[in-house]
């Protein structure tokens, strides 16, 4: 179920999250406006609506029944589609990227990836394919369109129509870690259960060029425990790495 409220400003997200701090995150999602109500059997949802409403009502916050959405299997948010299944990119959010065209200045090329950039957990290894348009960001660095960016620049609109549907979190669970580093970048996968929550990686910077595998290695280890803390923290997780000394951390 997933409504909005009628014309609530920006500073209604602080607002709202006071409202419902005891259901948030239990079965109530807030976004300035947007409220979502998700709940795992009809009955349990049944109830959901009746404390979220009854709660609104005990606020005196009013909902435009025309921006309200109930019992729905599947629900649009922030860009994506949200159901039972998963969570994957909203077509219709990501068709202005498969129209893009080929950029001519430094300017497009900033916009095409900061919107395909959105989406970067569901494209594995997102940082990599994209290095080659990402230099042209770097001062001084003349506009040239070669074929490896335009290679980068199809790789990415393809990626983003094959898109995987990624499994949502169950915090009461543990997780499963995996991270990797190259000379090109680091990268890791957050799983759980043996499906795919969200991949993460990024290039290196410049002073890290320099750094020794066994250094790079673990700074791919922080990133993932930096980008993921949210569910990580408090929970148990199992990290792997490809680099066998890492495993004497503690114990250095």
């Amino acid at each position: 179920m997933s409504f909005g409220l009628t014309n609530a400003p920006a500073y209604f997200m602080n607002l709202m999250n006071k409202v419902f701090m005891e259901y948030l995150d239990k079965f109530v999602v807030v976004f300035i406006d947007d409220i979502l109500i998700y709940s795992k059997t009809e009955e349990e949802h049944e109830e959901h609506l009746r404390l979220v409403l009854q709660k609104l009502r005990d606020h005196k916050l009013y909902a435009k029944l025309s921006k309200c959405e109930f019992w729905l299997d599947q629900v649009p948010f922030l860009g994506h589609i949200v159901s039972k299944g998963g969570i994957m990119v909203d077509p219709s959010k990501i068709s202005s990227v498969m129209d893009w065209k080929v950029p001519e200045v430094v300017r497009e090329v900033r916009g095409f990836l900061g919107l395909a950039g959105y989406y970067r957990r569901f494209i594995e290894s997102f940082s990599r394919i994209a290095k080659p348009m990402t230099s042209l960001l770097e001062k001084g660095v003349p506009f040239n369109w070669t074929k490896e960016r335009q290679a980068a620049f199809d790789e990415l609109k393809k990626r983003l129509t094959t898109a995987p549907v990624l499994t949502l979190p169950d915090l009461t669970k543990s997780f499963t870690v995996y991270c990797d580093a190259s000379k090109e970048g680091l990268g890791c996968v957050l799983m759980q259960e043996g499906k795919v929550i969200a991949y993460a990686s990024r290039q290196l910077r410049k002073h890290e060029v320099n750094y020794p595998t066994h250094d790079l290695e673990l700074a791919a280890v922080v990133h993932a425990l930096k980008i993921w803390r949210h569910y990580l923290f408090g929970n148990k997780c199992e990290i792997y790495t490809d680099h066998k000394s890492l495993k004497y951390i503690f114990t250095e």
